[in-house]
């Protein structure tokens, strides 16, 4: 039986949907997520050690304001490489999706990295990151539950996270001493100050002028609300093996339908 052309154009639609339509609707519950960071200070201010980033239950607490700062925050704080970070946050919740996203982020710098997250498992993003230079100050969030990404449904609904100055913490576990200071001094010659986490961005100035480890001379130029920092999310579906075998079949029917078609009547 020969096949007449608007009945092939009918089964090639049929199969394209069966192609792309049932894939869709046979997607994973994970999702890509991909996350863009920004360093919005002003030219020669501060810049940003690598950010340390976590989607979680909500049972991971990094720090509190007031209280003094755990091992966890101080290794982000005081070098930025977060080692005790990343622990104290699999020991709080093992099914968390961690990471850490790029190097020294300068002012005006952007870098991104995507993770595969279950938005209904894990909802909440905790992150941190050293601010130099500084002997102990950084960015990040003191509630587990201040940034909720993603609704009970599993959709996205925090697109932007902006900092602005005032809200650049310090970790209250090392004296200011510029001479001390990680990215315009030597680190090593630090020392304790056993006080309690708080905010601070004033102490910046006390910087000013001195030679970065990148080059530049920095010039604090902070204010209360100068946005210092953004955090951007955008989510992507991530399909399960099974949608590309759908797909494919799809495929292959209209491969065999657009045979059918050359032959003659």
């Amino acid at each position: 039986m020969s096949l007449t052309r608007p009945t092939l154009s009918r089964l090639t639609s049929v199969a394209a949907a069966a192609a792309f339509g049932i894939g869709t609707a046979a997607a994973a519950t994970s999702v890509n997520v991909t996350v863009k960071i920004e360093n919005l200070a002003p030219t020669n201010s501060v810049s940003y050690a690598p950010l340390h980033v976590g989607f979680h239950n909500g049972s991971f607490d990094a720090f509190d304001l007031g209280m003094a700062a755990g091992a966890g925050i101080v290794s982000v704080a005081e070098g930025g490489a977060g080692g005790q970070w990343q622990a104290d946050f699999m020991a709080a919740d093992p099914t968390a999706v961690r990471g850490t996203i790029g190097g020294l982020l300068q002012p005006g710098g952007m870098q991104s990295m995507s993770f595969v997250v279950d938005p209904l498992v894990n909802r909440y993003f905790t992150f941190a990151s050293m601010v130099v230079p500084s002997n102990d100050f950084f960015i990040g969030n003191d509630l587990p539950t201040e940034y909720m990404l993603f609704n009970g449904a599993g959709q996205l609904q925090t697109s932007t996270i902006t900092l602005r100055a005032n809200q650049i913490w310090d970790a209250g576990s090392e004296v200011f001493d510029p001479a001390a200071a990680a990215f315009v001094g030597n680190n090593g010659l630090r020392s304790d100050q056993n006080s309690v986490v708080a905010f601070n961005f004033a102490e910046f100035f006390g910087y000013n002028g001195l030679g970065t480890g990148a080059g530049y001379t920095f010039d604090s130029q902070l204010n209360a609300g100068t946005d210092v920092y953004r955090i951007s999310f955008t989510a992507a579906p991530v399909p399960e093996p099974e949608s590309y075998a759908l797909m494919l079949a799809g495929l292959g029917s209209i491969g065999l339908l657009a045979r059918h078609r050359r032959r003659p009547a």
